[in-house]
């Protein structure tokens, strides 16, 4: 990670803590119910990129236990080094019946376990884990600072919080654009509207390191030390 973030208007930005239309669990479940069988065509493409970047830096890292929050149809779990002992949680039945169905086609054998979970309260006990893995669901879950604490509650000290997730612009062509999506954020299932500010505090904003992934920089990869 070459890039640290920091806080320079916070004033400017609180209106964009919270993106413009809400979304809750039932609408969530609802949307990804209907993304389930297209998904991988549909974004595995265009995801790839973040997907491999988070994986490769989880595979660096030290630790075995991972939570891969939010681990959808298991696109990513085929990319952990076998000796990284993989935990997957999803709101989704349905991408969890696929995502079951690949560990047992590629016979991946440190896939430890799967549940059906709400990433913003988990079952797991306090330090489960050394890493904890978010790709593309910080702009999913209803309510992002509880699920970022859920995250904080889970990984031991001195462990990591990564993200991979789209973040809005905050001007330009793309601003306009997000803007004008969010309304439709409860039928796509995340929100494109969604600003950094809505997860990090201040005091975050100047401790993680992110990095752009491609393709254009649409994605960032952010790392978050517990």
């Amino acid at each position: 990670m070459n890039q640290t973030l920091r806080k320079n208007n916070p004033a400017g930005s609180a209106s964009r803590l919270v993106p413009i239309a809400a979304l809750d669990q039932a609408s969530i479940v609802e949307a990804y119910r209907r993304w389930a069988g297209i998904y991988d065509t549909v974004f595995g493409g265009i995801s790839s990129k973040g997907r491999l970047r988070a994986t490769a830096l989880v595979n660096r890292l030290p630790g075995k236990d991972v939570l891969e929050v939010g681990v959808g149809t298991g696109l990513a779990l085929p990319h952990y080094n076998p000796d990284k002992r993989i935990t997957g949680i999803d709101l989704s039945k349905e991408m969890l019946r696929i995502a079951r169905l690949r560990i047992r086609k590629e016979a991946l054998f440190n896939v430890q376990a799967l549940h059906e979970m709400d990433a913003e309260a988990t079952s797991f006990d306090n330090s489960s884990f050394d890493i904890a893995v978010g790709m593309f669901v910080a702009s999913v879950v209803p309510n992002p600072r509880r699920f970022l604490a859920e995250m904080r509650r889970l990984v031991r000290p001195g462990g990591d919080i990564l993200l991979v997730n789209h973040f809005s612009a905050a001007k330009g062509p793309r601003w306009w654009l997000e803007r004008a999506m969010a309304p439709a954020s409860r039928a796509l299932g995340w929100h494109p509207d969604f600003a950094m500010d809505a997860i990090f505090s201040l005091d975050d904003m100047a401790r993680i390191e992110a990095d752009p992934v491609p393709p254009l920089g649409i994605f960032t990869l952010v790392r978050l030390r517990v």
